[in-house]
Protein backbone atom coordinates (compact mmCIF):
# COMPACT_ATOMS: atom_id res chain seq x y z
CA UNK A 1 0.00 0.00 0.00
CA UNK A 2 1.42 3.37 -1.01
CA UNK A 3 1.06 5.15 2.29
CA UNK A 4 3.30 5.65 5.31
CA UNK A 5 3.07 3.19 8.15
CA UNK A 6 0.83 3.56 11.13
CA UNK A 7 3.41 3.97 13.89
CA UNK A 8 2.55 2.49 17.28
CA UNK A 9 4.67 4.00 20.04
CA UNK A 10 4.95 1.48 22.87
CA UNK A 11 4.75 -2.32 22.77
CA UNK A 12 2.67 -2.70 25.91
CA UNK A 13 -0.56 -4.68 25.83
CA UNK A 14 -2.53 -1.76 24.35
CA UNK A 15 -0.02 -1.08 21.60
CA UNK A 16 0.22 -4.76 20.74
CA UNK A 17 -3.57 -5.13 20.52
CA UNK A 18 -3.73 -2.11 18.21
CA UNK A 19 -0.91 -3.55 16.08
CA UNK A 20 -2.73 -6.89 15.69
CA UNK A 21 -5.96 -5.24 14.51
CA UNK A 22 -4.26 -2.71 12.23
CA UNK A 23 -1.99 -5.28 10.60
CA UNK A 24 -4.87 -7.71 10.17
CA UNK A 25 -6.83 -4.95 8.42
CA UNK A 26 -4.02 -4.56 5.89
CA UNK A 27 -2.32 -1.40 7.08
CA UNK A 28 1.49 -1.19 7.22
CA UNK A 29 2.39 -1.03 10.91
CA UNK A 30 5.62 -0.23 12.73
CA UNK A 31 5.81 -0.72 16.50
CA UNK A 32 8.56 1.23 18.28
CA UNK A 33 9.48 0.59 21.89
CA UNK A 34 12.41 1.69 24.01
CA UNK A 35 12.52 -1.71 25.75
CA UNK A 36 14.25 -4.72 24.24
CA UNK A 37 11.15 -6.95 24.55
CA UNK A 38 7.40 -6.36 24.38
CA UNK A 39 5.12 -6.13 27.38
CA UNK A 40 5.22 -2.66 28.93
CA UNK A 41 4.29 -3.11 32.58
CA UNK A 42 4.26 -6.88 32.08
CA UNK A 43 7.81 -7.86 32.92
CA UNK A 44 10.08 -10.53 34.32
CA UNK A 45 13.04 -9.88 36.61
CA UNK A 46 15.95 -12.24 37.03
CA UNK A 47 16.40 -13.04 40.71
CA UNK A 48 18.98 -15.56 41.91
CA UNK A 49 18.96 -17.34 38.57
CA UNK A 50 15.17 -17.46 38.07
CA UNK A 51 12.76 -15.26 36.10
CA UNK A 52 10.06 -13.82 38.37
CA UNK A 53 6.82 -12.27 37.12
CA UNK A 54 7.10 -8.72 38.46
CA UNK A 55 4.15 -6.91 36.94
CA UNK A 56 0.53 -7.93 36.35
CA UNK A 57 -0.11 -11.44 37.67
CA UNK A 58 -3.83 -11.94 36.99
CA UNK A 59 -5.52 -12.56 33.64
CA UNK A 60 -9.26 -11.93 33.73
CA UNK A 61 -11.86 -11.19 31.01
CA UNK A 62 -10.34 -13.91 28.88
CA UNK A 63 -12.96 -13.21 26.20
CA UNK A 64 -11.08 -9.99 25.30
CA UNK A 65 -8.12 -12.05 24.09
CA UNK A 66 -10.30 -14.77 22.60
CA UNK A 67 -11.87 -12.10 20.38
CA UNK A 68 -8.58 -10.34 19.60
CA UNK A 69 -6.87 -13.51 18.42
CA UNK A 70 -9.98 -14.75 16.60
CA UNK A 71 -10.19 -11.46 14.69
CA UNK A 72 -6.73 -12.29 13.30
CA UNK A 73 -7.64 -15.86 12.44
CA UNK A 74 -5.97 -17.47 15.45
CA UNK A 75 -7.14 -19.25 18.56
CA UNK A 76 -5.95 -17.65 21.79
CA UNK A 77 -5.46 -20.88 23.73
CA UNK A 78 -3.44 -22.35 20.87
CA UNK A 79 -0.98 -19.47 21.24
CA UNK A 80 -0.95 -18.97 25.03
CA UNK A 81 -1.11 -21.84 27.52
CA UNK A 82 -3.70 -21.15 30.22
CA UNK A 83 -4.97 -22.71 33.41
CA UNK A 84 -8.21 -21.55 34.99
CA UNK A 85 -7.75 -21.14 38.72
CA UNK A 86 -10.09 -22.97 41.07
CA UNK A 87 -8.90 -20.86 44.00
CA UNK A 88 -9.16 -17.19 42.96
CA UNK A 89 -7.17 -16.01 45.96
CA UNK A 90 -6.32 -17.01 49.52
CA UNK A 91 -6.80 -14.35 52.20
CA UNK A 92 -5.47 -14.15 55.75
CA UNK A 93 -5.78 -11.77 58.70
CA UNK A 94 -3.98 -13.95 61.24
CA UNK A 95 -2.75 -17.51 61.56
CA UNK A 96 -6.30 -18.67 62.33
CA UNK A 97 -8.32 -16.33 60.08
CA UNK A 98 -8.13 -17.56 56.50
CA UNK A 99 -10.61 -17.44 53.63
CA UNK A 100 -10.42 -18.71 50.05
CA UNK A 101 -12.52 -17.36 47.19
CA UNK A 102 -13.34 -19.89 44.48
CA UNK A 103 -14.31 -19.80 40.84
CA UNK A 104 -17.51 -21.57 41.96
CA UNK A 105 -19.66 -18.90 43.64
CA UNK A 106 -21.68 -21.45 45.61
CA UNK A 107 -18.46 -22.81 47.07
CA UNK A 108 -17.34 -19.28 47.91
CA UNK A 109 -20.64 -18.61 49.67
CA UNK A 110 -20.17 -21.76 51.75
CA UNK A 111 -16.62 -20.72 52.64
CA UNK A 112 -17.78 -17.24 53.65
CA UNK A 113 -20.56 -18.80 55.72
CA UNK A 114 -18.03 -20.95 57.57
CA UNK A 115 -15.78 -17.91 58.03
CA UNK A 116 -18.29 -15.24 59.10
CA UNK A 117 -21.72 -16.82 59.44
CA UNK A 118 -24.83 -17.54 57.38
CA UNK A 119 -25.72 -13.83 57.11
CA UNK A 120 -22.36 -13.11 55.49
CA UNK A 121 -22.96 -15.91 52.96
CA UNK A 122 -26.33 -14.41 52.03
CA UNK A 123 -24.67 -11.00 51.79
CA UNK A 124 -22.09 -12.39 49.39
CA UNK A 125 -24.74 -13.88 47.10
CA UNK A 126 -26.60 -10.56 47.07
CA UNK A 127 -23.32 -8.75 46.36
CA UNK A 128 -22.59 -11.21 43.56
CA UNK A 129 -25.93 -10.44 41.93
CA UNK A 130 -25.37 -6.71 42.26
CA UNK A 131 -21.89 -6.81 40.76
CA UNK A 132 -23.20 -8.78 37.78
CA UNK A 133 -25.96 -6.21 37.31
CA UNK A 134 -23.48 -3.34 37.40
CA UNK A 135 -21.26 -5.09 34.89
CA UNK A 136 -24.18 -5.74 32.52
CA UNK A 137 -25.19 -2.09 32.77
CA UNK A 138 -21.73 -0.85 31.88
CA UNK A 139 -20.29 -3.44 29.50
CA UNK A 140 -21.63 -2.01 26.23
CA UNK A 141 -22.43 1.52 27.36
CA UNK A 142 -19.03 2.14 28.98
CA UNK A 143 -16.39 -0.59 28.72
CA UNK A 144 -16.75 -1.14 24.97
CA UNK A 145 -17.82 2.40 24.07
CA UNK A 146 -15.36 4.67 22.26
CA UNK A 147 -16.11 7.83 24.29
CA UNK A 148 -18.65 7.26 27.05
CA UNK A 149 -20.39 10.15 28.78
CA UNK A 150 -22.77 10.25 31.76
CA UNK A 151 -25.63 11.14 29.40
CA UNK A 152 -24.70 8.29 27.09
CA UNK A 153 -24.83 5.85 30.00
CA UNK A 154 -28.30 7.08 30.90
CA UNK A 155 -29.50 6.79 27.31
CA UNK A 156 -28.09 3.31 26.74
CA UNK A 157 -28.32 1.74 30.18
CA UNK A 158 -31.23 3.65 31.62
CA UNK A 159 -31.17 6.03 34.59
CA UNK A 160 -32.29 3.26 36.94
CA UNK A 161 -29.46 0.95 35.90
CA UNK A 162 -26.91 3.73 36.26
CA UNK A 163 -28.13 4.71 39.70
CA UNK A 164 -28.07 1.08 40.84
CA UNK A 165 -24.36 1.15 40.01
CA UNK A 166 -24.08 3.70 42.86
CA UNK A 167 -21.64 6.15 41.24
CA UNK A 168 -22.22 8.67 44.04
CA UNK A 169 -21.53 6.24 46.89
CA UNK A 170 -18.09 5.08 47.89
CA UNK A 171 -17.21 1.44 47.46
CA UNK A 172 -16.46 1.14 51.17
CA UNK A 173 -19.84 2.49 52.26
CA UNK A 174 -21.75 0.38 49.74
CA UNK A 175 -19.96 -2.77 50.89
CA UNK A 176 -21.41 -2.10 54.34
CA UNK A 177 -24.89 -2.83 52.98
CA UNK A 178 -23.78 -6.36 52.10
CA UNK A 179 -21.22 -7.24 54.78
CA UNK A 180 -21.28 -6.50 58.50
CA UNK A 181 -17.97 -8.25 59.06
CA UNK A 182 -15.22 -5.62 58.55
CA UNK A 183 -12.87 -8.28 57.22
CA UNK A 184 -15.18 -8.94 54.27
CA UNK A 185 -15.50 -5.22 53.57
CA UNK A 186 -11.73 -5.10 53.60
CA UNK A 187 -11.47 -8.06 51.24
CA UNK A 188 -13.93 -6.80 48.63
CA UNK A 189 -12.80 -3.20 49.06
CA UNK A 190 -9.38 -4.29 47.86
CA UNK A 191 -10.73 -4.47 44.31
CA UNK A 192 -10.46 -0.67 44.16
CA UNK A 193 -6.69 -1.09 44.19
CA UNK A 194 -6.94 -2.93 40.85
CA UNK A 195 -7.64 0.56 39.47
CA UNK A 196 -4.99 2.16 41.67
CA UNK A 197 -7.59 3.68 43.98
CA UNK A 198 -8.74 3.74 47.60
CA UNK A 199 -11.99 1.96 48.50
CA UNK A 200 -12.75 4.92 50.78
CA UNK A 201 -12.66 7.35 47.83
CA UNK A 202 -13.57 5.23 44.80
CA UNK A 203 -17.19 5.03 43.61
CA UNK A 204 -19.18 1.89 44.37
CA UNK A 205 -19.31 1.34 40.60
CA UNK A 206 -15.91 -0.33 40.97
CA UNK A 207 -17.68 -3.33 42.45
CA UNK A 208 -17.77 -4.48 38.81
CA UNK A 209 -14.08 -5.38 39.26
CA UNK A 210 -15.18 -8.00 41.77
CA UNK A 211 -17.55 -9.42 39.18
CA UNK A 212 -14.75 -9.64 36.62
CA UNK A 213 -12.52 -11.64 38.97
CA UNK A 214 -15.34 -13.81 40.29
CA UNK A 215 -16.12 -14.71 36.67
CA UNK A 216 -12.72 -16.34 36.38
CA UNK A 217 -8.97 -15.94 36.81
CA UNK A 218 -6.48 -17.60 34.48
CA UNK A 219 -2.83 -18.36 35.05
CA UNK A 220 -0.58 -18.03 32.02
CA UNK A 221 1.66 -21.06 31.71
CA UNK A 222 5.29 -20.02 31.93
CA UNK A 223 4.44 -16.57 33.30
CA UNK A 224 2.59 -13.47 32.13
CA UNK A 225 5.39 -12.48 29.75
CA UNK A 226 4.16 -15.21 27.40
CA UNK A 227 1.05 -13.10 26.69
CA UNK A 228 2.75 -10.05 25.11
CA UNK A 229 5.20 -12.36 23.32
CA UNK A 230 2.29 -14.19 21.69
CA UNK A 231 0.57 -10.93 20.77
CA UNK A 232 3.77 -9.60 19.19
CA UNK A 233 4.22 -12.80 17.19
CA UNK A 234 0.66 -12.59 15.92
CA UNK A 235 1.07 -8.96 14.89
CA UNK A 236 4.34 -9.83 13.11
CA UNK A 237 2.66 -12.69 11.27
CA UNK A 238 0.14 -10.18 9.97
CA UNK A 239 2.91 -7.92 8.73
CA UNK A 240 3.69 -5.58 11.65
CA UNK A 241 7.34 -4.53 11.90
CA UNK A 242 8.92 -4.20 15.35
CA UNK A 243 11.71 -1.86 16.32
CA UNK A 244 12.79 -2.63 19.90
CA UNK A 245 15.34 -0.61 21.88
CA UNK A 246 14.39 2.57 20.02
CA UNK A 247 13.20 5.69 21.82
CA UNK A 248 10.68 8.10 20.29
CA UNK A 249 11.32 11.74 21.16
CA UNK A 250 8.57 13.60 19.31
CA UNK A 251 5.54 13.45 17.04
CA UNK A 252 5.68 15.67 13.98
CA UNK A 253 2.68 17.27 12.24
CA UNK A 254 2.09 18.37 8.67
CA UNK A 255 -1.08 20.13 7.62
CA UNK A 256 -2.35 19.93 11.19
CA UNK A 257 -2.20 16.14 11.42
CA UNK A 258 0.34 13.47 12.38
CA UNK A 259 3.02 13.03 9.74
CA UNK A 260 5.98 11.34 11.45
CA UNK A 261 7.66 10.32 14.67
CA UNK A 262 11.22 11.26 15.48
CA UNK A 263 13.62 8.79 17.10
CA UNK A 264 16.38 9.59 19.55
CA UNK A 265 18.84 8.45 16.90
CA UNK A 266 17.68 11.30 14.66
CA UNK A 267 15.79 9.03 12.28
CA UNK A 268 12.38 10.23 11.08
CA UNK A 269 9.63 7.66 10.53
CA UNK A 270 6.86 8.97 8.23
CA UNK A 271 3.42 8.05 9.57
CA UNK A 272 -0.11 8.08 8.23
CA UNK A 273 -1.26 7.84 11.87
CA UNK A 274 0.38 7.54 15.29
CA UNK A 275 -0.92 5.44 18.19
CA UNK A 276 0.65 6.53 21.48
CA UNK A 277 0.61 3.61 23.91
CA UNK A 278 2.17 5.54 26.75
CA UNK A 279 0.98 7.14 29.96
CA UNK A 280 -0.92 10.36 29.27
CA UNK A 281 0.80 12.09 32.19
CA UNK A 282 4.16 11.50 30.51
CA UNK A 283 2.73 13.09 27.37
CA UNK A 284 1.39 15.98 29.44
CA UNK A 285 4.86 16.53 30.88
CA UNK A 286 6.18 17.01 27.33
CA UNK A 287 8.37 13.92 27.27
CA UNK A 288 7.36 13.15 23.68
CA UNK A 289 7.49 16.73 22.45
CA UNK A 290 5.04 19.60 22.29
CA UNK A 291 2.63 17.92 19.87
CA UNK A 292 2.11 14.91 22.11
CA UNK A 293 1.99 17.22 25.13
CA UNK A 294 -1.16 18.72 23.66
CA UNK A 295 -3.02 15.40 23.85
CA UNK A 296 -1.74 14.38 27.29
CA UNK A 297 -2.81 15.21 30.82
CA UNK A 298 -0.52 16.73 33.42
CA UNK A 299 -1.90 15.13 36.56
CA UNK A 300 -1.67 16.81 39.92
CA UNK A 301 -0.17 14.76 42.73
CA UNK A 302 -3.58 14.17 44.33
CA UNK A 303 -4.97 12.87 41.02
CA UNK A 304 -2.41 10.11 40.64
CA UNK A 305 -3.24 6.47 41.21
CA UNK A 306 -1.31 4.11 43.44
CA UNK A 307 2.30 3.23 42.95
CA UNK A 308 3.84 0.24 44.69
CA UNK A 309 6.74 -1.04 46.72
CA UNK A 310 7.42 -4.52 45.36
CA UNK A 311 9.65 -7.46 46.19
CA UNK A 312 10.67 -10.01 43.58
CA UNK A 313 12.07 -13.08 45.31
CA UNK A 314 13.47 -16.50 44.59
CA UNK A 315 13.50 -17.67 48.17
CA UNK A 316 12.45 -20.45 50.53
CA UNK A 317 9.17 -20.16 52.43
CA UNK A 318 7.87 -21.87 55.55
CA UNK A 319 4.54 -22.19 57.24
CA UNK A 320 1.54 -20.68 55.48
CA UNK A 321 0.03 -22.88 52.71
CA UNK A 322 0.39 -20.47 49.82
CA UNK A 323 -1.90 -20.65 46.82
CA UNK A 324 -1.02 -18.87 43.58
CA UNK A 325 -2.63 -15.57 44.67
CA UNK A 326 -2.59 -14.56 48.34
CA UNK A 327 -3.54 -11.43 50.28
CA UNK A 328 -2.46 -10.72 53.85
CA UNK A 329 -4.56 -7.96 55.39
CA UNK A 330 -3.42 -5.36 57.88
CA UNK A 331 -5.64 -4.55 60.86
CA UNK A 332 -6.69 -1.06 59.78
CA UNK A 333 -7.36 -0.39 56.10
CA UNK A 334 -8.39 3.18 56.82
CA UNK A 335 -4.97 3.98 58.25
CA UNK A 336 -3.21 2.27 55.34
CA UNK A 337 -5.01 4.30 52.66
CA UNK A 338 -4.74 7.49 54.70
CA UNK A 339 -0.97 7.01 54.83
CA UNK A 340 -0.81 6.54 51.06
CA UNK A 341 -3.31 9.07 49.72
CA UNK A 342 -3.54 11.72 52.47
CA UNK A 343 -0.01 11.74 53.89
CA UNK A 344 1.85 10.49 50.76
CA UNK A 345 4.01 8.11 52.76
CA UNK A 346 4.62 4.39 52.80
CA UNK A 347 2.00 2.67 54.96
CA UNK A 348 3.12 2.04 58.49
CA UNK A 349 1.04 -1.14 58.52
CA UNK A 350 0.56 -2.39 54.95
CA UNK A 351 -1.59 -5.06 53.38
CA UNK A 352 0.62 -7.43 51.36
CA UNK A 353 -0.25 -9.25 48.14
CA UNK A 354 1.88 -12.31 47.35
CA UNK A 355 1.90 -14.10 44.00
CA UNK A 356 3.49 -17.52 44.47
CA UNK A 357 4.35 -18.12 40.84
CA UNK A 358 5.29 -21.78 41.26
CA UNK A 359 2.08 -22.71 43.06
CA UNK A 360 -1.31 -23.79 41.80
CA UNK A 361 -4.56 -24.16 43.70
CA UNK A 362 -3.23 -26.86 46.00
CA UNK A 363 0.33 -25.71 46.59
CA UNK A 364 3.66 -26.30 44.87
CA UNK A 365 3.39 -27.62 41.34
CA UNK A 366 4.79 -31.06 40.58
CA UNK A 367 8.50 -31.03 39.98
CA UNK A 368 9.19 -27.73 41.74
CA UNK A 369 11.92 -27.38 44.33
CA UNK A 370 10.20 -26.41 47.58
CA UNK A 371 13.43 -25.03 49.02
CA UNK A 372 13.20 -21.95 46.76
CA UNK A 373 10.21 -20.55 44.92
CA UNK A 374 9.42 -17.46 42.88
CA UNK A 375 7.39 -14.85 44.73
CA UNK A 376 6.18 -11.37 43.85
CA UNK A 377 4.98 -9.17 46.71
CA UNK A 378 3.12 -5.86 46.33
CA UNK A 379 2.63 -3.15 48.94
CA UNK A 380 0.52 -0.08 48.13
CA UNK A 381 2.57 3.12 47.93
CA UNK A 382 2.06 6.76 46.91
CA UNK A 383 3.11 7.91 43.45
CA UNK A 384 5.77 10.35 44.62
CA UNK A 385 8.71 8.88 42.72
CA UNK A 386 9.50 12.19 41.04
CA UNK A 387 9.25 14.23 44.23
CA UNK A 388 9.74 12.70 47.67
CA UNK A 389 11.82 9.66 46.81
CA UNK A 390 11.81 7.14 49.62
CA UNK A 391 15.21 6.37 51.05
CA UNK A 392 16.36 3.20 52.73
CA UNK A 393 15.34 4.55 56.15
CA UNK A 394 11.77 4.96 54.81
CA UNK A 395 11.57 1.63 53.01
CA UNK A 396 12.99 -0.67 55.67
CA UNK A 397 10.35 0.05 58.39
CA UNK A 398 7.59 -0.60 55.85
CA UNK A 399 9.19 -3.87 54.75
CA UNK A 400 9.74 -4.97 58.33
CA UNK A 401 6.08 -4.25 59.12
CA UNK A 402 5.04 -6.27 56.06
CA UNK A 403 7.23 -9.22 57.03
CA UNK A 404 5.87 -9.07 60.57
CA UNK A 405 2.32 -9.28 59.20
CA UNK A 406 3.24 -12.31 57.10
CA UNK A 407 4.78 -13.97 60.14
CA UNK A 408 1.64 -13.30 62.24
CA UNK A 409 -0.31 -15.08 59.51
CA UNK A 410 2.08 -18.01 59.60
CA UNK A 411 4.33 -17.26 56.61
CA UNK A 412 8.08 -16.87 56.92
CA UNK A 413 10.20 -15.78 53.97
CA UNK A 414 13.87 -16.63 53.71
CA UNK A 415 14.79 -13.44 51.89
CA UNK A 416 18.37 -12.19 51.65
CA UNK A 417 19.98 -9.39 49.62
CA UNK A 418 20.98 -12.03 47.06
CA UNK A 419 17.53 -13.50 46.44
CA UNK A 420 15.34 -10.40 46.66
CA UNK A 421 14.98 -7.32 44.41
CA UNK A 422 13.03 -4.29 45.67
CA UNK A 423 11.30 -1.84 43.33
CA UNK A 424 10.17 1.51 44.72
CA UNK A 425 7.96 4.31 43.32
CA UNK A 426 11.16 6.10 42.26
CA UNK A 427 12.18 3.01 40.29
CA UNK A 428 8.79 2.96 38.56
CA UNK A 429 9.21 6.66 37.75
CA UNK A 430 12.54 5.83 36.10
CA UNK A 431 10.84 3.12 34.04
CA UNK A 432 7.85 5.31 33.21
CA UNK A 433 9.03 8.93 33.38
CA UNK A 434 6.48 11.63 34.01
CA UNK A 435 4.20 9.40 36.12
CA UNK A 436 5.75 9.70 39.57
CA UNK A 437 5.54 5.92 39.58
CA UNK A 438 1.73 5.87 39.29
CA UNK A 439 0.89 2.50 37.76
CA UNK A 440 -2.74 3.08 36.78
CA UNK A 441 -2.88 6.63 35.44
CA UNK A 442 -5.53 8.74 37.13
CA UNK A 443 -7.01 7.47 40.40
CA UNK A 444 -10.70 6.60 40.14
CA UNK A 445 -11.85 8.80 42.99
CA UNK A 446 -15.30 10.35 42.74
CA UNK A 447 -18.20 9.72 40.36
CA UNK A 448 -16.71 11.68 37.45
CA UNK A 449 -13.07 10.60 37.61
CA UNK A 450 -13.41 7.85 35.05
CA UNK A 451 -14.87 10.27 32.50
CA UNK A 452 -11.72 12.40 32.79
CA UNK A 453 -9.66 9.69 31.12
CA UNK A 454 -9.04 10.63 27.49
CA UNK A 455 -10.56 8.52 24.73
CA UNK A 456 -8.64 6.80 21.95
CA UNK A 457 -9.17 9.56 19.37
CA UNK A 458 -7.30 12.72 20.39
CA UNK A 459 -8.16 16.24 19.24
CA UNK A 460 -5.15 16.20 16.88
CA UNK A 461 -6.05 14.39 13.66
CA UNK A 462 -4.32 11.04 13.20
CA UNK A 463 -2.97 10.96 16.77
CA UNK A 464 -4.54 8.23 18.92
CA UNK A 465 -4.13 7.05 22.50
CA UNK A 466 -4.00 3.60 24.11
CA UNK A 467 -2.98 2.16 27.47
CA UNK A 468 -4.10 1.96 31.06
CA UNK A 469 -4.29 5.73 31.56
CA UNK A 470 -6.96 6.17 28.85
CA UNK A 471 -10.47 4.79 28.49
CA UNK A 472 -11.61 2.16 29.51
CA UNK A 473 -8.90 2.10 32.21
CA UNK A 474 -6.17 -0.05 33.78
CA UNK A 475 -5.87 -3.81 33.95
CA UNK A 476 -4.54 -6.16 31.26
CA UNK A 477 -7.87 -6.81 29.47
CA UNK A 478 -9.01 -3.19 29.69
CA UNK A 479 -5.71 -2.03 28.23
CA UNK A 480 -6.13 -4.49 25.37
CA UNK A 481 -9.58 -3.04 24.73
CA UNK A 482 -8.05 0.45 24.65
CA UNK A 483 -5.71 -0.70 21.90
CA UNK A 484 -8.59 -2.14 19.91
CA UNK A 485 -10.55 1.09 20.31
CA UNK A 486 -7.54 3.02 19.01
CA UNK A 487 -7.23 0.66 16.04
CA UNK A 488 -10.91 1.05 15.24
CA UNK A 489 -10.56 4.83 15.29
CA UNK A 490 -7.55 4.66 12.95
CA UNK A 491 -9.43 2.43 10.50
CA UNK A 492 -12.47 4.69 10.53
CA UNK A 493 -10.39 7.82 9.96
CA UNK A 494 -8.10 6.41 7.30
CA UNK A 495 -10.91 4.66 5.44
CA UNK A 496 -8.66 1.64 5.13
CA UNK A 497 -9.03 -0.63 2.12
CA UNK A 498 -8.03 -3.76 3.97
CA UNK A 499 -6.51 -6.71 2.15
CA UNK A 500 -8.66 -8.91 4.40
CA UNK A 501 -11.38 -8.25 6.91
CA UNK A 502 -11.30 -9.63 10.43
CA UNK A 503 -14.23 -11.82 11.49
CA UNK A 504 -15.30 -9.25 14.10
CA UNK A 505 -15.13 -5.48 14.14
CA UNK A 506 -12.34 -4.36 16.50
CA UNK A 507 -13.47 -3.17 19.92
CA UNK A 508 -16.75 -1.39 20.64
CA UNK A 509 -19.15 -3.64 18.75
CA UNK A 510 -17.65 -7.03 19.49
CA UNK A 511 -19.82 -10.01 20.33
CA UNK A 512 -18.80 -12.77 22.68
Amino acid sequence: MNQPDVVVVGAGIGGLAAAVDLAQAGLPVTVVDQAASPGGKVRELEVAGALVDSGPTVLTMKWVFDELFASAGARFEDRVGLHKAEVLARHAWSETERLDLFSDSARTADAIGDFAGAGAARGFLAFRRRTAEVYRTLENSFIRAARPTPLGLVLTGGLGGLLRAKPFETLWSELGSFFEDPRLRQLFGRYATYCGSSPFLAPATLMLVAHVELEGVWRVNGGMQRLPEAMARLAAEKGAHFRPSERVTAVELAGGRAAAVLLESGERLPASAVVLNTDVSALGEGLLGTVAQGVGQKLRLQERSLSALTLSLNAPTRGFPLSHHNVFFCAHSGAEFSDVFAHRRLPREPTVYVCAQDRGDMGLEHGMDSEAERLFCIINAPATGDRARFEEQDIQPCLQSALALLKRCGLELGQTPDNCRVTSPADFERRFPGTGGALYGRATHGAMATFKRPASRSHIPRVYLAGGSVHPGPGVPMVALSGRLAARSVLEDLGSTARSRPPATPAGTLTR
